[in-house]
């Protein structure tokens, strides 16, 4: 059994949310500025060489890369073997709190969702814990912007619901968008489980390194198909127009009922940030 005082957690937790909202995955940084160079449309390859010098910024001025630092999600996989000192989930959101105090992030979450009153500090985050072999603790921290987030959508299709069917959900959710989430996106697609589950498929498919295609050729080249047809709207870079809609298209996928389909789409910015590490 392996002992780890939360103290490091919170630690790991603070410099994450800092380190994920000042610069982006390296891999989704070459999306970005490749891109410009496959936009027809003129303004829209100006505006995505804009997105790049805003990179650049955020790194020489340690800034955050977007005012909207997001609510912070945190994945946790948790190795069997560990034995925490302390109280875990208290330290992960005492380490999201110090990271946007200490790093100064906006704060962005409101105590209830109706009477809405800053909480002055981030929290709380929210928190996906999953038990997995081992003794080492992998804790992802996905910053999450709500003008990408409230363009998200799920539908329940039924099981006679085919390919193009998913393709064309992915495609009406881009367009209803609009410019909205600051295209070019990242769209992650859950399949499968059951309503919440799937939602959460299609969160946590947005912190898969965006080099990296599906390991199932089938959901691979589905996810190629999606992109396609997403960059054949026309929606372009910050609504405006153009080739370059969306930057890439991941997709988790999960065994579901035998009478029911759940897709969910979870819309990410330009900016899609994550940052892991591990304990």
């Amino acid at each position: 059994m392996r002992e780890i005082h939360v103290e490091t957690i919170t630690q790991a937790v603070r410099d994450a949310c800092i380190a994920a909202n000042r610069e982006l995955p390296a891999s989704l940084e070459t999306l970005v500025r490749s891109s410009a160079s496959q936009e027809t449309d003129a303004l829209g390859r100006s505006i995505l060489e804009d997105l790049g010098r805003n990179l650049d910024a955020a790194r020489d001025m340690s800034l955050p890369i977007c005012q909207d630092t997001g609510m912070a999600v945190i994945f946790a996989d948790v190795g069997q073997e560990i034995h925490f000192l302390g109280d875990f989930t208290a330290a992960v959101q005492e380490g999201v709190r110090r990271g946007y105090l200490e790093g100064r992030l906006r704060y962005s979450v409101v105590r209830d969702p109706l009477r809405r009153v800053n909480t002055d500090d981030n929290t709380p985050a929210i928190l996906h814990v999953r038990l997995v072999p081992g003794d080492r603790l992998t804790l992802t921290v996905a910053p999450k912007g709500f003008g990408s987030e409230n363009m998200s959508r799920l539908k329940m299709f039924t099981p006679a619901a085919g390919e193009q069917a998913l393709i064309d959900f992915v495609v009406e959710t881009v367009r209803i968008a609009g410019g909205s989430p600051c295209p070019p996106v990242v769209l992650g697609v859950g399949l499968g489980g059951d309503f919440e589950l799937c939602a959460e498929l299609a969160k946590r498919a947005l912190c898969r390194d965006v080099s990296l295609p599906h390991p199932d050729p089938y959901y691979a080249a589905l996810e190629e198909k999606m992109l396609l047809a997403v960059n054949e709207t026309g929606v372009g870079p910050q609504g405006f127009g153009g080739s370059v809609t969306a930057l890439k298209v991941n997709i988790e996928a999960y065994p579901t009922h035998i009478a029911g389909l759940p897709v969910a789409v979870n819309v990410g910015c330009h900016v899609t940030r994550h940052k892991t590490v591990i304990i």
